[in-house]
């Protein structure tokens, strides 16, 4: 797998614990690792659940929803190809299915528009606990990565 995307971005290389959530994505399917004896998520995911030791594990489908639980705007100096989008929002995001778990995504302005630039939203825009819906944006053929469309109304 290559670790770039043409025009130089870094894309994600996935270890044995977390191929199914980039294959998940891949299908638009946003799936966290459970541990299928305590039922807990976790993430990132891991070969033991960090709650009662198991070594079994499930992908639960997640709705997609969740909160901007903190942001940051990035400005250079950053490596060639960000330094060019730069600057633009980066949010950390809490699930409404378990708020301890949370995934970081760039921002789009709606659902509509995963391929949206990644300075598509002003920071201005941008509250912590804004209500936000998981897109996929895909980076290659291969890599498919979540990212966060704010939610109107």
């Amino acid at each position: 797998m290559d670790t770039l995307t043409a025009d130089g971005l870094l894309l994600p290389w996935p270890d044995d614990d977390g191929e199914p959530f980039w294959e998940y994505a891949r299908r638009g399917e946003l799936r966290i690792q459970a541990c299928a004896d305590c039922g807990r998520l976790r993430f990132p995911p891991r070969p033991c659940c960090p709650h009662c030791g198991s070594f079994e594990d499930e992908w639960r489908l997640m709705s997609g929803r969740g909160r901007i639980w903190s942001y940051v705007v990035a400005h250079p100096p950053l490596l060639p190809a960000y330094a060019e989008r730069a600057p633009y929002p980066v949010v950390l995001v809490e699930l409404d299915e378990d708020p301890t778990v949370r995934l970081v995504g760039t921002v789009t302005s709606s659902v509509r528009r995963p391929n949206a630039p990644w300075d598509a939203v002003p920071p201005q825009r941008l509250r912590i606990g804004a209500p936000v819906q998981v897109v996929f944006q895909a980076m290659t053929p291969e890599v498919t990565v979540p990212r966060w469309a704010l939610c109107t109304g």
